[in-house]
């Protein structure tokens, strides 16, 4: 971040003007800020900045949320940043996080409107990034009518069938293992949202992945000047090449959601649309009161949640395996015990395996897919614990910090799902037929903004991992000299959703039940 900013102001003759400007502003407003501070709060401690840019060049521009985590342990599970000026607030645990954006989520549950993402990437038309208002609510119930528990539900024999091809094809070629898990989550939501079943080179699929992956992209923190300093919004066009470039990707993905919606009010009118979440929204426009487009940009929304963070969770799951096998050997004991042999898990074995559940949770808690957290605009002024918390204020619940609370998560560090799973652990909670799940579980988010398709990532991580234990054995890969090779403990991507980098391991059918692999894979695809 600090780089980028050099670079500007280097390189832009308009840089001097733009800077004097937005410093005023920042020693105005931080002098304001002091003066309203009401009788008996104090604001929260944080790590000492510099002038005007405040701890913005103290921020890492990899992996920030491990540098969060040291300074709630230096400065508290509330601390305060001052980023060029902005109020920024991290809470590193599961109570304070609770309280504020669930217990008081009528205030805390909108968004700062980021210039790249939300404004020139968006239109104002993307749930994720929209302020809690009334679009935002009529999005979500939206959502919520295509993901609430029952429509998840019947969403299950799509899941199964996509994970039978997703067993197939990482026996078959498990080094390709990041395309295989990237299909499985992409090719069940794209056909729950469009009524396509895809195959993995797929022209639209390659063209909703670039999408979604630009999202993430734009989204991360720092990739944008105009984030930090939107006083560079009012600079005419032809002086903001950023402009330019975030309003064409724009123009690309609406054309994208335009032409997928307007292929299924094509076949709907001549009785050839499948039944998919956008024919539903073309029957009952009225019913949800949004434009072709807000209705797009929903099923857009929930096709980009769904995709990446799913497969991402899958493969935390894998290098879980990879560096605890003492898990693997417990997830195939349960799966057999359970299952048996002569068939592949199904739904309704799930409430059997609380093992399956607890891996599945625990490499949420491990390795966080946000870790950072999304933060929470706060709409008025607060108060907790005697701090005060300014109106405009952006609250982080960064989990990389929060699930590594060491009351809730003793000795956080290592993967162990027994703390889902043992009574001896402060997370224990039964019956084990019904707990551990995935229910308020701040993976997910909090409050209001909880992610909307928890209901559907659930399942599908729930019968990935029962399956892959039932069918397949990981192990370290070895080298030419016969050692295994190593396999790095946090070597991750730097995007907004966050995944291991590609690693190796082995991966072989376990007991010749590739043939039952196959035999249901023949059935699910009526090969």
């Amino acid at each position: 971040m600090a780089t980028s900013l050099q670079n500007f102001l280097i390189n832009k003759s308009l840089a001097l003007p733009i800077l004097i400007t937005t410093l005023l502003a920042i020693i105005v407003t931080r002098f304001w800020r002091r003066s309203r501070l009401p009788k008996g709060t104090r604001l929260p401690p944080g790590p000492p900045g510099v002038p005007f840019l405040g701890n913005l060049p103290q921020i890492p521009a990899v992996h920030a949320w491990i540098k969060f985590k040291q300074w709630s342990d230096q400065y508290g599970p509330i601390f305060r940043l001052n980023l060029a000026g902005g109020n920024h607030y991290v809470v590193s645990t599961e109570k304070i996080a609770n309280d504020l954006l669930r217990g008081r989520g009528m205030i805390y549950s909108s968004r700062e409107q980021l210039p790249s993402a939300a404004v020139l990437l968006s239109d104002n038309k993307r749930m994720l990034f929209l302020p809690h208002g009334e679009l935002w609510r009529k999005q979500r119930k939206m959502m919520h009518h295509f993901a609430m528990p029952s429509a998840a539900a019947s969403y299950q024999p799509s899941q199964l069938a996509e994970s039978s091809r997703l067993l197939r094809n990482m026996i078959r070629e498990p080094a390709k293992y990041e395309k295989w898990l990237e299909l499985y989550a992409a090719g069940l939501v794209f056909r729950l949202a469009y009524g396509k079943v895809i195959e993995s080179d797929d022209a639209e699929l390659k063209a909703i992945q670039s999408v979604v992956h630009t999202v993430e992209r734009i989204a991360s923190p720092g990739q944008y000047l105009v984030d930090t300093f939107p006083i560079l919004m009012k600079l005419p066009n032809f002086l903001a090449p950023f402009k330019r470039e975030l309003k064409q990707l724009h123009k690309v993905e609406l054309d994208m959601y335009r032409g997928l919606l307007n292929r299924s009010r094509g076949k709907k009118g001549s009785g050839e649309a499948p039944d998919c979440w956008q024919r539903t929204f073309i029957e009952s426009e009225d019913k949800f009161d949004l434009s072709d487009d807000e209705g797009a940009y929903v099923i857009g929304a929930l096709y980009e949640a769904g995709s990446s963070t799913t497969s991402s969770a899958m493969m935390n799951v894998l290098l879980a395996l990879v560096h605890y096998p003492e898990w693997q050997k417990k997830l195939e004991e349960e799966t057999d015990r359970v299952v048996g042999n002569s068939r592949m898990p199904i739904f309704e074995d799930l409430e059997s395996l609380p093992t399956v559940r607890a891996v599945v949770k625990e490499s949420l808690r491990w390795r966080p897919i946000t870790a950072g957290g999304v933060p929470h605009l706060l709409d008025e002024d607060d108060v907790y614990e005697g701090f005060f918390f300014p109106k405009g204020t952006n609250i982080h619940p960064c989990q990389w910090a929060i699930h590594r609370e060491e009351a809730l998560y003793p000795d956080p560090e290592t993967f162990n799902p027994d703390r889902w799973l043992s009574p001896s652990f402060p997370t224990f909670r039964e019956p084990l037929s019904v707990y551990p799940n995935l229910q308020g579980f701040s993976s997910f988010g909090h409050g209001r903004r909880i992610c909307p398709g928890l209901n559907i990532a659930e399942r599908s991580l729930y019968i990935f991992t029962a399956r892959l234990a039932w069918a397949c054995h990981i192990s370290q890969k070895k080298g030419p000299d016969g050692k295994e090779i190593e396999v790095p403990w946090y070597d991750y991507n730097t995007g907004f959703v966050c995944q291991p980098n590609w690693f190796p391991f082995d991966l072989e059918a376990r007991d010749g039940k590739n043939k039952i692999v196959e035999r249901e894979w023949k059935k699910d695809w009526e090969v």
